[in-house]
């Protein structure tokens, strides 16, 4: 217990599993937790006593069943081993921390999901600006950025890292900006120096400047760089030869999505409970590398025009070429997870079978390269030039391991026969012994006369000839007696004990040699991390846009056409993920969308609830995003200018636990919009306002319309909304347009046609969707009698206003006298006004204003 807290103090934060025998211990606080995460049974040492302690364990072979478990639960696990052989000591066994693993730093594959990343982060608070830096120790793909929260805050969302590592002192302003969500560690600060962590990045990749990354530019970029591997150090991870390069996530290629747009899109995760996102209708790859790169692709849309007709291309030709398509595919399914297997040699944790595993892998590449060589489309030729044959290394595991080696190199049969001659003399010695054994007893029998002698073996007395006890005056003097039956004598020679040690002399020796042939094929696998992973890398592209091919045929997408301007111009679009939701037989209504910035800058959607407002929002995003990925899209056709902001506002929620209302979270939203708009933004609104009384939801959401219709960048906008007094803003505003999803009415229902045509819509069919809903009978009647008398009231209201109004102009009422005090102070407030400077919802309020002043006026004339 001693040793044991020495060790557990040198890792406070860490659960520590204390290898004792053949089980691995927990105690007291550690082994609370390790039992009700694993469901095991918890004991205790010292029952009664002063030093009682809890105690849970599992055998050292479950390892790998158990640690996965306490992973996830989010905790850091050190793994403590035993350093030396009991056998070989007198006193306490030596022990030390072997490895530490943490959420964001695992290579267990029970703890990956394949077809994920399992991102280790850290984030740099710099003087003006934020370093991250995101690294996969499982794959070797290590990136890094900086930029304002907002940025980073996007990139925490698009990565989503198992674990991020933060500065102690910036703690409580990490949870602020970013939220409690995710696993956090913090480090000292010290941790976070510019040259320590410079000197870090060279000293890993041998280089004298980071120039070559093209990341020198970034301080706070490469201290959080520099801070992720310190911790990788930290956790005794020290085999790092696969994490081959630095890369810079350029923002400016890529398209932007807020964290809002992100989650109101549901690319890839969803609040609502069994919603299906983009990524699990689009995803249709059969590699983990592929799977990996789709996800990122997502979450990182292309800005480069050309970029993106390359991807096109291929995918325009695999569609066009269906054999060579399922012949590519039927040859990815063979590949195995090249990254992860690469980095496994790379970190020394790989097993014989998964080193066949590569092997086989990279014999299924030989295929893919030959079929995109072959072709007739430049960009698939272009990547299969790129892919390596590695001849070299295909060779070497062939010639060194068995096809069917196992997965625990202590089991044997790793080494292929005929490449060390000793090893197979050895196992001739070991394997073959039944045959000696047989010479030998046939041999005895003749000698001695003794024709039912047996030559058997247990663990106490070894090898042993048995005699039966009406032969044993036959034995011969030089045989020792060992052990004495009812009806038989068990005998040695000196023969069969020099076998026996032979034996047993080369089983130990065999298990050593294979070892040690193992360690230096991977070793000498080493050489080889650069190729394997650019073979990865290359495969997991082509078979996103094999998937891309594939799911074009599957639900009949076309190829968009990308261009270089302000429109955006989609007929019958479809929402790729309703579209597949809908049962056998119902088609999808398809809707036309046309946006530009001179003529058809902002649609303003009126309609009912469910009649569909916010699907078409969303669809028309969906295909831009999807179209700016180099997929084909769910159109009739689709010319799309490329956008380089994607905004959205879709949907009302609270964040109760950072004390935020409904409409403080859509007022945080929206202003981020129209604080970030740029000519080629894309900005998707669904019913502003509607967090706060009608008057206000209204005044704000005419004033964020006229705003953006006003601003110089006239970014392309889509508005959904309930309020039908929004339609007066087309007959004001050149560029607005007016459209309806439009419904049928019916005798005592209403049918929603889905369908978008110009026009705004005077109705809500609010009552008519309680009823589909279920609400009871009372209710509705209830409310159809509330709504009739408030429409008549209003109409009246409208009435009486206008002939009052026509009144006052004709008669020139008396109470506007040019001396009135109400008039000269109305007339102040009127020349104070700074209209360069007001705002449209301060406008709005003034205007509230002077219409109470008036208000009060009025009814005093009237008194």
């Amino acid at each position: 217990m001693k040793q044991y807290n020495a060790i557990k103090a040198k890792y406070p934060d860490a659960l520590l599993l204390f290898r004792v025998g053949d089980f691995y211990e927990t105690f007291g606080d550690d082994a609370v937790r390790t039992a009700r995460i694993l469901n095991i049974v918890q004991t205790k040492r010292g029952n009664g006593s002063e030093g009682e302690t809890a105690l849970a364990g599992f055998p050292h072979h479950a390892l790998n069943t158990y640690l996965p478990k306490l992973v996830k639960a989010g905790l850091r696990v050190a793994i403590c081993d035993q350093l030396e052989d009991p056998k070989m000591t007198k006193t306490i066994v030596k022990r030390g921390v072997t490895e530490l693993v943490t959420p964001g730093v695992s290579l267990n594959d029970e703890v990956l999901n394949s077809k994920s990343n399992n991102f280790l982060c850290a984030v740099h608070y710099g003087k003006k600006s934020l370093g991250v830096s995101f690294l996969d120790v499982s794959t070797g793909e290590f990136l890094t950025a900086q930029g304002n929260a907002e940025y980073i805050d996007k990139l925490l969302q698009n990565f989503s890292p198992s674990e991020v590592l933060v500065q102690k002192h910036y703690r409580k302003e990490f949870t602020k900006t970013f939220g409690d969500a995710f696993h956090c560690f913090y480090l000292e600060d010290w941790v976070f120096k510019y040259d320590y962590t410079y000197e870090s990045l060279n000293e890993h990749f041998k280089t004298r400047t980071l120039k070559g990354f093209g990341i020198d530019h970034l301080t706070e970029g490469i201290i959080a760089s520099g801070a992720v591997l310190h911790y990788l150090g930290e956790t005794q991870h020290h085999k790092l030869q696969h994490i081959t390069a630095l890369n810079r996530i350029a923002e400016e290629e890529y398209v932007w999505m807020d964290r809002f747009t992100i989650r109101n899109l549901e690319l890839y995760h969803s609040t609502a409970q069994n919603a299906v996102t983009l990524l699990e209708v689009i995803d249709q790859t059969i590699s983990p590398m592929g799977g990996r790169m789709l996800k990122r692709w997502l979450a990182l849309p292309l800005k480069n025009p050309d970029r993106i007709k390359s991807r096109q291309q291929v995918v325009a030709h695999l569609m066009g070429s269906r054999h060579e398509l399922d012949k590519i595919q039927q040859h990815i399914k063979q590949i195995s997870d090249l990254e992860r297997l690469i980095s496994k040699v790379a970190t020394g944790k790989i097993c014989p079978r998964e080193a066949v595993h590569l092997k086989n892998s990279l014999d299924a590449i030989v295929p893919v390269k030959t079929l995109a060589m072959e072709c007739g489309e430049e960009a698939l030729k272009v990547l299969g030039d790129q892919l390596q044959h590695c001849e070299v290394l295909r060779s070497k595991i062939k010639e060194t391991l068995n096809e069917d080696a196992p997965v625990n190199i202590l089991k044997g049969e790793c080494i292929a026969r005929g490449f060390y001659p000793e090893l197979d003399e050895l196992r001739n010695i070991a394997f073959s012994g039944k045959d000696y054994l047989d010479g030998m007893l046939e041999r005895e029998t003749k000698e001695t006369g003794i024709t039912s002698l047996k030559i058997g073996s247990n663990n106490v007395y070894g090898y042993y000839i048995e005699v039966r006890n009406t032969h044993k005056d036959k034995v011969p003097s030089t045989w020792i007696r060992k052990q004495t039956l009812v009806n038989a004598e068990r005998y040695i020679t000196e023969e069969l004990k020099e076998y026996e040690s032979k034996i047993l002399g080369a089983e130990e020796k065999i298990q050593q040699l294979e070892q040690e042939l193992f360690g230096k094929l991977v070793s000498w696998l080493g050489d080889y991390i650069q190729p394997v992973q650019q073979n990865a890398r290359l495969i997991g592209q082509l078979d996103c846009l094999c998937s891309f091919a594939k799911h074009a045929i599957l639900e009949n997408y076309i190829q968009p056409v990308i261009e270089d301007s302000g429109e955006l111009d989609i007929k019958e679009g479809r929402h790729p993920v309703i579209e597949k939701q809908l049962p056998p037989g119902e088609s999808y209504i398809a809707n036309d969308v046309y946006l530009d910035r001179e003529m058809q800058q902002i649609i303003m959607i009126t309609g009912p609830n469910m009649s569909g407002k916010s699907a078409i929002l969303r669809q028309t995003a969906l295909i831009v995003l999807l179209a700016q990925m180099g997929s084909f899209v769910p159109a009739a056709s689709a010319r799309i200018g490329l956008v380089d902001k994607i905004f959205t506002r879709v949907g009302a929620s609270d964040n109760i636990s950072m004390g935020e209302s409904t409409f403080m979270v859509e007022m945080n939203e929206t202003a981020s919009i129209l604080n970030n708009i740029s000519d080629k933004s894309l900005v998707l609104l669904d019913e502003i306002g509607r967090g706060t009384s009608t008057y206000d939801g209204i005044s704000i959401a005419w004033a964020i319309t006229e705003y953006l219709h006003e601003h110089p960048a006239r970014p392309k906008t889509l508005f959904a909304t309930h309020y039908h007094e929004l339609n007066e803003m087309g007959e004001t505003f050149g560029r607005i347009k007016n459209y309806n999803v439009s419904v049928k009415e019916l005798k005592d229902n209403v049918l929603f046609l889905r369908k978008l045509v110009p026009g705004g819509s005077a109705h809500s069919f609010g009552i008519h969707v309680a009823k589909m809903a279920g609400m009871p009978q009372q209710v509705l009647n209830r409310a159809n009698k509330i709504l009739k008398k408030l429409e008549k009231s209003h109409q009246m209201e409208d009435a009486g206003a206008v002939l009052k109004q026509s009144a006052e102009n004709d008669l020139q009422l008396s109470f506007f006298n040019l001396d009135d005090p109400l008039l000269v102070e109305l007339k102040e407030e009127l020349l104070h006004i700074d209209i360069d400077t007001l705002t449209p919802v301060e406008a709005l309020m003034k205007l509230n204003e002077i219409k109470r002043m008036l208000g009060s006026k009025q009814k005093k004339a009237k008194a």
